[in-house]
């Protein structure tokens, strides 16, 4: 079991997407809006290939830190790609289903801090 908070875990989760380029990081903090989850972790990924890459590398170093997926879903679409931690909620996104969908602007009261690729 991990002794990560659920911000330390949103900020490793950060970290870990970035060290795969991913695109428009977006860390959303939730606390004060709801009890579902504490964060959203939003990014981007410009292919299939790269989505799948930032969530296999998620998915891995969180293991590392024995932190694990408590719920995946479109993995096999990679449209969308959504990585459960209950406390933190990672959603890949490819750019047109992150535009569509829009979860900055649905969850318009939550404190945005974005983050910029390591390129």
């Amino acid at each position: 079991m991990s002794n990560l908070t659920s911000k330390e875990t949103a900020d490793k989760i950060v970290e870990l997407a970035l060290s795969k380029k991913a695109e428009d990081v977006a860390l959303l903090n939730l606390r004060p809006l709801t009890t579902i989850t504490d964060f959203f972790v939003i990014c981007e990924g410009g292919s299939d290939l790269q989505i799948k890459a930032i969530a296999d590398t998620i998915l891995d170093g969180m293991k590392k830190d024995k932190v694990r997926v408590w719920h995946r879903e479109g993995y096999g679409l990679k449209s969308w790609v959504l990585l459960d931690y209950v406390d933190v909620v990672v959603h890949i996104f490819n750019h047109e289903t992150r535009h569509f969908y829009d979860l900055e602007r649905l969850w318009g009261d939550a404190e945005v801090t974005r983050f910029k690729d390591q390129a």
